[in-house]
């Protein structure tokens, strides 16, 4: 798996990219500029892998614009050994910045064919979330919970409580909202039965599918 100079010197120009869009915190661009992105991608798009846009990868799921990805990485403002959910691994990038940053993450895919591949795929890079299940993130994980942030990475018609649940007081969920495009919303656990709501504009994102054992 090479990561050559022209492929270093593309992300550096990334990140000065996505600092003009107006992402500002350095350990979320930090994380974007050493993560091999093109590893990540069909090797028919590899010379696309810095451009600032999604492409799709398997079971018919895209790896997120990295924009989007630095975006909500930004909202989660992650501290380091953060407990994080993260709802739909796919192709692993999100979950790599997601470590990069120091998180302890536990990750659910309910495509089988993406969580074998990925599963596999994360290791052979070296980053090694605590967890990851194929599953419906819909439920997240009662089992692991609470933890400090969710973040999830495809478009949910509605917030699912399972999720607000498994919060800690004082914990945020970072998820995309509607049909399409979605709302950015990020939601604040202010006490056992309270929530913050904040709005972030639109995005568009595959959705997240329900019923998955």
């Amino acid at each position: 798996m090479k990561d050559n100079f022209r492929q270093q010197g593309k992300r550096k120009q990334l990140v000065k990219l996505l600092e003009e869009k107006g992402i500002t915190n350095k350990n979320v661009l930090n994380a974007i500029n050493v993560i091999p992105r093109h590893l990540f991608m069909d090797s028919s798009f590899e010379d696309h892998a810095y451009q600032d846009k999604a492409f799709p990868i398997a079971a018919g799921q895209t790896i997120s614009q990295p924009y989007t990805v630095a975006f909500q990485s930004e909202l989660l403002n992650l501290k380091p050994n953060d407990k994080v959910l993260e709802i739909g691994t796919g192709s692993g990038y999100q979950t790599a910045v997601l470590c990069e940053l120091g998180a302890k993450v536990f990750t659910i895919e309910r495509q089988q064919e993406l969580y074998k591949k990925t599963s596999k795929f994360l290791a052979q890079l070296g980053y090694r979330p605590k967890y990851i299940s194929f599953g419906d993130g819909y439920k997240g994980l009662p089992n692991y919970a609470p933890f400090d942030q969710i973040i999830v990475t495809a478009g949910a018609p509605f917030i699912p409580k399972p999720l607000l649940a498994q919060l800690k007081i004082g914990g945020r969920l970072v998820i995309p909202v509607g049909e399409d495009p979605q709302i950015m919303n990020r939601l604040t656990r202010t006490s056992a039965k309270a929530f913050e709501k904040e709005s972030f504009g639109e995005f568009r994102f595959v959705p997240l599918l329900e019923n998955k054992s």
